[in-house]
């Protein structure tokens, strides 16, 4: 790749949610959750532009106070419980070529949902996907419970997940594994837009702690992030907490 990418940051914010009604316009320290989103899109030095992408006028409304685009009203196949991910950010892409007649590079993926994600976290992973030649990268964490330990059930018994993790007595003792944290996913053009996915084969990992991955879809994920906040222990800058 010759020249400097166009790094394209999408914000998916609808306006529905069962776990938490109205979470995305829910206020946390200094900002809404939309907000925290804006903010940390701005702090990054990686992308060229972002938009949020919305079904809600009032969620439009609200990013755009906070300084970001929202130039388009999600179309209703594109706002249901049902709609996927990955048609929501081929949608936003169009509008780019569209509109400004632009191929990006890559696309960046921006969940409302992750309040903590800093600036720094977006650059990290895009430069993770050029510097790699890797197919996409994303922001992991480790697993708050080791799947070694896990059972599925038939009936009333208990069947392990893994077979052999009995041979792991302690924790401590097992291979680290990680589940995503959400904040931050990052996808080359080809892999989204021709393969229909946010995930390439040759993904990448950049690993964050507990505080930065903090993940908001019910109202006791809400209470952890304003109990990390009031404990100064939220990673997001001051203006924002």
């Amino acid at each position: 790749m010759t020249g400097t990418p166009y790094v394209f940051g999408v914000i998916p914010a609808r306006g529905g949610s069962k776990g938490l009604p109205g979470k995305n316009l829910r206020v946390l320290g200094k900002l809404s959750l939309i907000g925290h989103a804006v903010a940390s899109s701005r702090e990054s030095t990686r992308l060229t532009r972002f938009i949020v992408s919305t079904d809600s006028p009032a969620l439009a409304d609200e990013a755009r106070r906070h300084g970001a685009e929202a130039p388009f009203l999600r179309p209703a196949e594109l706002a249901s419980d049902q709609a996927g991910m990955v048609p929501v950010l081929q949608h936003a892409v169009r509008w780019l070529e569209a509109t400004v007649g632009r191929r990006p590079d890559f696309v960046v993926t921006l969940q409302p949902t992750s309040p903590f994600r800093i600036g720094a976290d977006i650059d990290q992973t895009v430069a993770k996907v050029i510097d790699t030649g890797a197919d996409s990268a994303q922001t992991v964490t480790e697993a708050s419970y080791h799947p070694f330990f896990m059972k599925t059930l038939d009936g009333d018994r208990t069947i392990p997940l893994f077979h052999d993790g009995h041979k792991y007595v302690r924790r401590q003792d097992a291979p680290p594994v990680y589940q995503p944290s959400g904040a931050v996913y990052v996808t080359r053009y080809d892999v989204l837009m021709h393969e229909g996915k946010v995930l390439g084969r040759d993904n990448r990992a950049v690993v964050k702690d507990f505080e930065s991955s903090v993940n908001i879809d019910t109202e006791w994920d809400f209470l952890m992030a304003e109990l990390l906040l009031g404990r100064g222990r939220a990673p997001a800058p001051a203006e924002r907490s």
